[in-house]
């Protein structure tokens, strides 16, 4: 029987979603990798909001080498291709706000599994390493995708080639992370960011995520006709409505659950 290396909790409307490695520093192994897309598949249904932590002192240390034959590379490709791509898309493409409490150390895979979600907040203490080179490889995971995006090209180009650390101050100076707050803190600074994100319009959420995200892809034009077309959807939703009579009535909006 596998070993329970995910744990799952839902919490007035928050799934928080909890890698379970703690020995290795939730290292990232085949049965992880499994019950990860079943936890956000689950969580995409029944919550409002996704939290993903590191049980702990550390978030992810990335892959573990030790689950994988270093002799055949067309493995590691394979687990690229078959174990994170659809990770990596569930999250993406999650119309659901997804956080990253990073409580410790995120590298290599673990980083760009953090920087795949839609807000991080991550403790003083946590960094952020590219560790790749230090191996003979090239950032994966989407690290290629997300950095340029988020610290600009000479920024990633830089954490990619040194592999240093980036420290959780330094992260959130240069725009890659939301925001560093004091390890004590933590907790209860994502319990209170979720909770203002589940009592949110999560359609209207869900449409910010969509627009945001295609932004980088389109030219002006056409970015301006998907706002209009995204507008159109969020004008004619309830959450809308009550929205708009909360402001009018002066009171806080209910959004549906």
């Amino acid at each position: 029987m596998n070993a329970t290396v995910v744990l799952y909790a839902l919490d007035e409307g928050v799934a928080t979603i909890t890698l379970n490695r703690p020995e290795v520093m939730n290292a990232i192994n085949a049965d992880m990798r499994r019950q990860l897309i079943v936890a956000l598949q689950r969580a995409k249904t029944e919550a409002r909001v996704i939290v993903m932590t590191g049980a702990g002192k550390g978030f992810c240390s990335g892959q573990d080498l030790a689950d994988v034959d270093l002799t055949k590379p067309e493995a590691l490709a394979r687990i690229l291709d078959e174990g994170y791509t659809p990770i990596l898309k569930a999250i993406y493409d999650c119309p659901l706000p997804v956080i990253a409490a990073v409580n410790g150390a995120a590298v290599g895979a673990g980083a760009n599994l953090a920087l795949a979600c839609d807000i991080v907040i991550a403790a003083q203490s946590a960094v952020f390493v590219q560790a790749f080179a230090r191996i003979g490889l090239i950032p994966d995971a989407g690290g290629t995708y997300w950095l340029p995006r988020q610290i600009g090209f000479a920024r990633a180009l830089g954490a990619a080639l040194l592999a240093e650390p980036v420290s959780a101050a330094q992260a959130a100076a240069w725009g890659m992370i939301w925001q560093m707050v004091p390890d004590a803190e933590l907790v209860g600074v994502v319990a209170k960011t979720s909770q203002q994100l589940a009592q949110g319009p999560n359609g209207a959420l869900a449409l910010i995520k969509r627009a945001l995200r295609t932004s980088f892809d389109n030219g002006l034009d056409a970015q301006l006709a998907l706002e209009a077309e995204l507008q159109a959807v969020a004008l004619a939703s309830a959450d809308f409505r009550e929205g708009a009579t909360a402001f009018l009535e002066k009171r806080k909006p209910n959004f549906g659950r």
